[in-house]
């Protein structure tokens, strides 16, 4: 009888681990399917939870619209040349004379850099006086200002050039080859000429977004949809500031995946079976393809429809089941857009729990043989 006291102890301590299991949570990377409908609003919780089918698809197909309003859009394109109040000029004059007005003895050139059009939309010139720029383009202000000098120096040359200043001009930042201010002329009236004069678009073509900031207003548009579209190609007013930037959208993937991570937009838009790929796709060893979640909290105007009512107002959690194994599950998969701030979750199988419980009970029950077998 003394020989079978080890043995009842051994059958004790395995009990007590398999109680201690049954009443412990296995380690996991979120919760499976049944907790997530426990946590539905049709069981007491607080969510809403949607098998996704074909109409839900084309309720939630929201994809971010980005255009320019018919006040940007038809406005007209100004008078590239018209000089306006807060121009910068530059003038160069050329004198036929040994005894020049404005350049030392023996110099026939003279260069007036930065000459500023007052708030008045005067500049002025030395022996010319205060002349009216504004309203004038550079031809017109050129003849007035020779016209003007004619009667001091013979045969005066005047050259007139608009530069970079605080009238008709831009401001041009973000991903840009030169960032900088440019002056509104021919080539660059228009929205895309303008950003070909900054050097053009640094970020990548597909992500990149445009901003025009006007008065106070801020407008933006796809890169690539301002090349499709000649109707985004607006006409420039001074003072506007061109932002380009990155798409800063993301989602987040996490469970039984390849990779879980905070992923970016590379495209415009993007799918749930994308969102997958992008992370390296399904666990084989972990994956759960009927239990493929995607969390969003959903404007009122979209879950009321897929929902099928009207009284929800303000966002609502909602919580998108998409079963790979489905006949058409992978086209829902194809089909479903992602958004901004989404997060996608792939449970794990059942099978993996067991098996965790399992090595969870052999584990401490080898060791227990071990210990014996040694003490033996």
């Amino acid at each position: 009888m003394e020989f079978e006291a080890p043995k009842v102890v051994r059958i004790a301590a395995a009990l007590c681990i398999i109680v201690g299991l049954a009443g412990c949570t296995l380690p996991r990377s979120g919760p499976d399917k049944n907790e997530i409908f426990e946590g539905s609003v049709q069981r007491q919780g607080d969510a809403f939870v949607i098998e996704v089918n074909d109409r839900v698809t084309r309720a939630t197909a929201l994809v971010p619209a980005l255009g320019f309003s018919s006040s940007f859009i038809n406005a007209g394109v100004v008078g590239s040349d018209t000089i306006a109040p807060g121009d910068t000029l530059s003038l160069s004059i050329w004198e036929n004379s040994d005894v020049p007005l404005l350049g030392a003895q023996g110099q026939t050139s003279s260069v007036l850099s930065e000459v500023q059009v007052d708030g008045a939309g005067f500049i002025f010139v030395p022996y010319a006086g205060r002349v009216r720029a504004a309203g004038n383009t550079p031809e017109a202000l050129r003849k007035i200002v020779t016209e003007k000098l004619d009667t001091q120096t013979p045969d005066p040359q005047v050259l007139i050039s608009r530069v970079a200043g605080d009238g008709s001009s831009v401001t041009v930042a973000g991903d840009v080859a030169g960032q900088g201010i440019y002056p509104i002329e021919r080539p660059s009236r228009t929205l895309s000429g303008m950003l070909a004069e900054a050097g053009g678009v640094t970020s990548e073509l597909e992500v990149s977004q445009v901003n025009i900031i006007r008065g106070g207003k801020t407008e933006r548009v796809w890169l690539t949809d301002l090349y499709k579209n000649p109707a985004f190609d607006i006409a420039l007013r001074g003072g506007d500031r061109i932002v380009v930037e990155e798409d800063r959208r993301a989602f987040t993937v996490l469970g039984a995946t390849g990779a879980q991570s905070r992923v970016d937009f590379d495209t415009q838009t993007i799918s749930a079976i994308e969102a997958i790929a992008l992370v390296g796709g399904l666990n084989s060893n972990l994956a759960d393809p009927t239990g493929v979640f995607v969390f969003r909290n959903e404007p009122a105007e979209i879950a009321n429809t897929v929902l099928g009512r009207s009284d929800l107002q303000g966002a609502q959690r909602m919580i998108y089941l998409l079963n790979l194994t489905e006949p058409n599950g992978m086209f829902q998969a194809r089909d479903f857009v992602i958004r901004e701030g989404d997060t996608v979750y792939v449970t794990e199988a059942p099978y993996v729990r067991w098996q965790k419980t399992l090595t969870a009970v052999t584990g401490p029950l080898n060791t227990v043989a071990s210990v014996d077998s040694l003490a033996n």
